[in-house]
């Protein structure tokens, strides 16, 4: 973008934030402290590429904290002490939120030069801005050039070294924004990447998933990969590391999974290509944040139990990896728990990886029409919610295997059998949810006399799967059906 155009955005930027109710008083308040206010960081960096910023970053030289409180109150909002330390709050009234940090040097342009990278050091008068006065634009370390460049670059080697979370926010911003990290920053990471793994994991959690829901990740995650620091934020992944496979694929297990993130963008971008009777159902899953980054963990760690189980028995011709998803399960909860992920989110993630190899399993049968109902059937209710989920991150993984034994028909085979999942799902599975069920554990207990334990499981799910198959419609079938059961144990 040309640097014009980024004045020009600046300025239309700023005239709609002239009439910020929020901004203003906080003017006013600052004006009776006698403090400037400045708006800073992101929220100017957004506005120079004319894009809306959802939350308003501001630096103050004083009385930060007091300010922020008298904002909040004044405006009938809360007050959110983000880090004492550092003097910074954030203020949430309504659909406002302003988050002011008091300045880390004495002036300005001090201040300006501390940050991380140039595009995130630009500051505007908040006093010129609401009085809709022509703007003058702090930007000490070119951070206006850099933008029209499209270029991440640091704006001190000390900087990033100073909080090294810094460097995966390199990366962040490269993905979200579509930039290019400059060479000198690549290697002013490459000779950090050693104090990532002192970061707090929630840190972490939040740009990576900033990181991971931007399209083009992967490219990202592999230019991670060229200056040492992907397997600093997954220590796992080194492991799989030169890990052949051979048979169905062309690529070692590392190099698969990254393969795999790439495909799978691919598919969520255009699920129509891959899916031509489901593209609804994959592009409706992947509409809801923060499911298109928990698919790409996924992706990444689908085969991270093959280093562990891999054999070479009894084909020479290939390996097996027997039980892999289910370590790799064990192996990525791992990770959930050093990156603080929320139990909904390790659960989407966990669910993905033990299900993934579950339709590949079924694509013989599939092919000769041998696939039975009850497998079909076992095959949706595994997936759940993450049943669109699961055959994205399959066809991702059937993309990205190209090896000598894959079968030509594949992909095909594979978006066939999802048609058919969702189908059954539509036609089947969610009417009988919707119902009333024909049996529960109280029929079993007053009926038949039994206590709960695993058995009462056995037995319902056996009356749910008949009636997937219209054998049982009624209650008395059900009865029946559970009376021969017990009879033959």
């Amino acid at each position: 973008m040309a640097a014009k155009n980024l004045l020009e955005n600046l300025t239309a930027g700023a005239a709609r934030l002239a009439g910020h109710p929020g901004l203003q008083v906080l003017l006013a308040l600052a004006h009776d402290r006698r403090v400037q206010v400045y708006l800073v960081g992101g929220t100017v960096r957004d506005l120079a590429l004319g894009r809306a910023s959802p939350d308003l970053d501001l630096a103050v030289p004083a009385h930060t904290l007091e300010l922020a409180r008298e904002l909040a109150r004044v405006l009938g909002g809360a007050f959110v002490l983000l880090d004492e330390g550092e003097r910074t709050a954030r203020v949430v009234a309504g659909e406002q939120i302003l988050d002011l940090t008091e300045f880390r040097a004495p002036t300005l342009t001090g201040d300006l030069q501390g940050r991380d990278f140039t595009i995130n050091a630009l500051a505007l008068d908040l006093a010129e801005v609401v009085a809709g006065a022509p703007l003058t634009v702090h930007d000490p370390t070119g951070a206006l050039q850099d933008l029209a460049a499209g270029v991440i670059r640091m704006v001190a080697p000390e900087n990033l070294a100073q909080d090294p979370l810094r460097l995966l926010r390199a990366y962040r911003f490269a993905a979200t924004l579509g930039f290019a990290v400059t060479p000198e920053t690549t290697a002013a990471v490459r000779r950090f990447a050693g104090e990532f793994p002192r970061v707090a994991g929630e840190r972490v959690h939040h740009e990576l998933f900033l990181l991971l829901a931007a399209p083009g990740a992967a490219s990202v995650l592999a230019a991670m990969d060229e200056a040492g620091l992907l397997c600093r934020v997954f220590p796992e992944l080194p492991d799989l590391k030169g890990v052949e496979q051979k048979g169905f694929h062309h690529l070692d297990v590392f190099h698969h999974s990254l393969e795999t993130v790439q495909q799978l963008e691919a598919v969520l971008a255009e699920p129509g290509r891959f899916f031509p009777d489901s593209a609804a159902e994959i592009a409706a899953y992947a509409a809801a944040p923060p499911r298109p980054a928990l698919l790409k963990l996924a992706a990444l760690y689908h085969d991270a139990g093959k280093p562990l189980v891999r054999e070479e028995r009894p084909h020479p011709e290939r390996y097996t990896f027997y039980q892999h998803e289910r370590v790799g399960g064990e192996i990525f909860a791992g990770l959930a728990q050093r990156l603080r992920l929320s139990q909904a989110e390790a659960k989407v993630v966990g669910r993905l990886i033990a299900w993934h190899m579950r339709p590949f399993l079924l694509l013989p049968l599939f092919r000769r029409g041998e696939l039975t109902v009850r497998a079909l059937g076992r095959l949706v209710k595994a997936a759940g919610a993450d049943l669109a989920g699961g055959f994205a991150l399959a066809m991702a993984d059937s993309l990205a295997g190209q090896g000598p034994l894959k079968p030509p028909d594949s992909e095909t085979a594979l978006a066939d059998l999802a048609a058919q999942a969702f189908r059954f799902r539509a036609e089947r599975l969610d009417p009988l949810a919707q119902a009333p069920r024909l049996l529960t554990g109280h029929d079993l207990t007053r009926v038949f006399g039994l206590t709960p334990g695993p058995r009462f499981k056995e037995l319902l799910t056996a009356v749910e799967e008949a009636q997937w198959e219209g054998r049982v419609t009624r209650r008395e079938e059900a009865l029946d059906l559970v009376r021969r059961l017990l009879e033959t144990t």
